[in-house]
């Protein structure tokens, strides 16, 4: 693990200089641990440009510090980020750049404050937005080992409701999710990636549902979007069932829909416009007259967070490459009478793109 992090902080040295900046404050949890290994919930890094840097914690992280971020720098202290620019290697004034859409304003005035104490009253403030992540995009073998752990979990959690009947009329949205959080427990996930969306019925036609107390009833399409996390790595996956016998718009939309996600993951290549890619599955949906009702966006990249870079959606200018992983997800929303999703997890690599949620997508009959 330790000789994956130098080069990580090389290319984000990179990064800096094309803004202009000797340094990175890094205030994003996430960010800290992929740049240095560090897991604990408080601390600030500190990253040069130069690909060297100095984490400050607290003394609860004393001993995990030292195990899991032994390559850089320690100072253990509760004013995290007076901590590491007290030993900031470069010139006080030279640039320094933070991490905008992470920095609270509280944050932002202890700064300022540390800076004065160490002489860099006068330090220009680069505001940058993500440069870690874009780095994070590209994911290495292990990385994606991680993810296809992850999704592993979501294929047989998913698999144990089917066999166990889980998802029955008479059952709530909020037992079903329960059940199928427990399951990816049980399959060795370390947590939910996001909160499970159970949506059954005319909830269905809510993109983003809150499992509730609706009792699923027969003829109802239940959308099920779920997602565990290994060592910190996240896997998204969504499956759409029936229980009996649903109504024929939705059995014709979810024919749509699958039409729509098969072709979607066959398109994935390296080279290809994210927007291109999203075209394919939209025209699909709009050329069975469902287009208004698929609003969002085709997928979005998927590691440390479930939702980061590449977007693929209608305006995105990002073009896929090898080490991306993304969803696909199109989708049907009826106001009314229902939903249906459907995606995979896949994988960029080796030119094509590899699904790692491997369930059936065909419809399921409960």
């Amino acid at each position: 693990m330790i000789e994956r992090l130098a080069p990580r902080r090389k290319a984000l040295a990179a990064a800096l200089a094309d803004v202009g900046a000797q340094g990175l404050l890094v205030t994003d949890p996430r960010n800290i641990a992929y740049l240095t290994g560090f897991r604990g919930s408080g601390g600030v890094a500190l990253v040069d440009d130069d690909g060297e840097a100095v984490l400050c914690t607290d003394s609860r992280y004393e001993l995990q510090v030292v195990e899991q971020a032994p390559d850089v720098g320690h100072v253990i202290s509760r004013e995290y980020v007076s901590g590491v620019l007290g030993r900031r290697r470069g010139p006080a004034e030279a640039p320094l750049a933070v991490e905008a859409e992470h920095m609270t304003l509280s944050a932002a005035s202890a700064l300022r404050r540390a800076l004065a104490d160490t002489g860099g009253a006068a330090t220009r403030i680069v505001e940058t937005s993500g440069l870690v992540e874009q780095v994070r995009r590209t994911k290495d073998p292990e990385e994606l080992a991680l993810i296809e752990r992850a999704c592993g979990v979501v294929d047989e959690a998913w698999t144990h409701l089917l066999t166990t009947g889980a998802i029955a009329a008479g059952r709530t949205e909020r037992e079903v999710a329960a059940d199928l959080e427990h399951a990816m427990r049980r399959a060795g996930s370390d947590g939910v990636a996001f909160e499970t969306i159970v949506a059954s019925g005319p909830n269905g036609a809510h993109p983003h549902h809150v499992p509730g107390d609706r009792v699923l009833a027969d003829g109802d399409l239940v959308v099920v979007d779920f997602g565990a996390t290994v060592s910190g790595y996240a896997s998204d996956c969504t499956r759409t069932v029936a229980l009996g016998t649903a109504p024929e718009r939705l059995l014709d939309a979810y024919e749509v829909v699958l039409r729509a996600q098969l072709a979607g993951v066959e398109a994935v290549r390296e080279g290809t416009g994210c927007a291109e890619l999203d075209a394919v599955s939209r025209g699909i949906i709009d050329d069975a007259g469902f287009g208004d009702h698929f609003g969002h966006s085709l997928g979005h990249g998927v590691g440390l967070d479930v939702h980061e870079a590449p977007a693929v959606s209608t305006r995105s200018t990002s073009t896929l490459s090898d080490g991306d992983v993304i969803t696909i997800e199109p989708g049907i929303y009826l106001p009314g009478l229902g939903g249906i999703r459907i995606e995979d997890t896949v994988a960029v690599t080796g030119g094509g793109g590899r699904s790692l949620t491997t369930t059936s997508k065909a419809l399921r009959v409960l």
